[in-house]
């Protein structure tokens, strides 16, 4: 979340960003639940004060009437506290309920729009590559190369459940040992991560747990979710800790299953693996000092690139608009694969993505550090996309088919899988 403290300072800033963000919230409500939060809290103190000057008085030697006034005076504080108190927890509870859903801040830069489609292009590698042949889809590939089987995923799991068989599985694995080498060698510690996460740590990440348009799936009475994103369980790993200066900034790389419920995420780019329910994906996490976060963020992108250009894969990077930025992202970056099964022609879609989020989470979550000058301030979280396996396996399935029906296997992936073509 914000600096509450800056909703009337920045109050004018804040408004148009949620504007630009194409956003509901009723950021003059929320200023007047604060001030009401601010008077209850005040109000409390000053009864406070009176139960324990009441409480002094009691003490002293008093006669018969003068305790059985101060009596009567400690009960009526001690009723109008009590209903104070719970009115103060009432509004307090609303005002932080509502505070989180101010989005965080927006770099100067990213492009204003309210859909994908008005976000910039600022970098292409690669030609998209073209057959002299009809391109077939991952879905057509996979199926009659034996490597993916939706149809029995649907049957044993559901629509949007998948098998991943014979060399996929081989492919799959190679896919992740190649992008954690790569993330070893730019000093990120590896993790594998929790799949379930406390509700608190997703609403402090940013993430919605329940509701109608959460994409999260909620394990029903234990106060828990199944993951989305590693972001999740790297961002909570210091939640409500103080992280000395000297260990900034923190890289972490997790390996974790991903499971969402892609609620109203239908579409013609939308099937086979493109956008299912569960996946596997290693994510980068890094935690450092404010000044250094714009830094960290490209280097995050470098590394996404290093990891596709490795594949030689054909892609753009996206800056993302402000209306499809998440509520935590300052800034995001999407690198689109070319995937030249989608529609008659090819079509770019997203693989990756890497967000700074400033201290948006670090705030919800209590994420500080102490600083030279020996004051705790919190510190900027960064996340990104090292490969989503299954997006992955997409474009490598599209771009690298043959005329024959086989797929070759990227360079790269070779010493991994140990063979260089899925055929037949």
């Amino acid at each position: 979340m914000i600096d509450v403290k800056e909703l009337k300072t920045r109050y004018s800033e804040i408004k148009k960003n949620i504007e630009d963000r194409f956003m509901n919230v009723d950021i003059d409500k929320i200023i007047a639940d604060q001030e009401k939060r601010s008077a209850l809290m005040q109000e409390t103190e000053t009864l406070r004060a009176k139960r324990n000057e009441n409480a002094q008085k009691m003490k002293g030697k008093l006669d018969p009437e003068t305790r059985k006034v101060l009596i009567e005076e400690g009960k009526a504080i001690k009723d109008e506290l009590a209903k104070v108190e719970a009115e103060f927890t009432a509004i307090d509870k609303e005002f932080m309920d509502e505070a989180r859903t101010i989005p965080n801040y927006s770099h100067p830069d990213a492009p204003i729009g309210k859909e994908d489609k008005d976000s910039l292009a600022v970098k292409f590698f690669g030609e998209p590559t073209r057959f002299s042949f009809k391109a077939k889809d991952h879905v057509q590939l996979g199926e009659d190369l034996d490597i993916l089987d939706f149809d029995n995923g649907a049957k044993v799991a559901g629509q949007k459940f998948y098998y991943i068989k014979n060399k996929g599985v081989i492919l799959q694995m190679a896919l992740e040992r190649y992008a954690m080498d790569i993330v070893l060698r730019h000093g990120f510690t590896p993790f594998i991560t929790p799949d379930i996460a406390k509700e608190e740590i997703l609403n402090g990440i940013g993430f919605n747990p329940r509701g109608a348009e959460s994409n999260i799936y909620t394990i029903e009475g234990t106060g828990t979710c199944l993951v989305g994103t590693a972001e999740i369980t790297l961002g909570g790993y210091y939640s409500g800790e103080i992280i000395p200066k000297e260990q900034l900034p923190i890289r972490m790389t997790g390996l974790s299953h991903c499971f969402r419920r892609e609620a109203g995420g239908a579409g013609q780019y939308s099937k086979g693996l493109y956008r299912v329910h569960q996946f596997s994906k290693l994510e980068m996490f890094i935690y450092c000092l404010p000044e250094e976060s714009d830094k960290y963020h490209q280097e995050i992108l470098s590394i996404e690139e290093e990891i596709f250009q490795g594949l030689g894969l054909p892609y753009r990077v996206v800056d993302t608009a402000t209306g499809d930025l998440g509520a935590p992202a300052y800034r995001k970056f999407d690198i689109e694969a070319w995937m030249p099964g989608r529609g008659d022609e090819g079509e770019y879609g997203e693989v990756t993505s890497t967000s700074n989020c400033t201290d948006y989470q670090a705030r919800s979550l209590n994420i500080r550090y102490r600083d030279d000058d020996g004051k705790l301030k919190f510190v900027h979280m960064l996340n990104g996309t090292a490969v989503a396996l299954s997006r992955a396996i997409v474009a490598i399935l599209e771009n690298y088919q043959r005329e024959d029906g086989s797929v070759a296997i990227p360079e790269a992936l070779i010493p991994y899988c140990g063979f260089d073509k899925i055929e037949k």
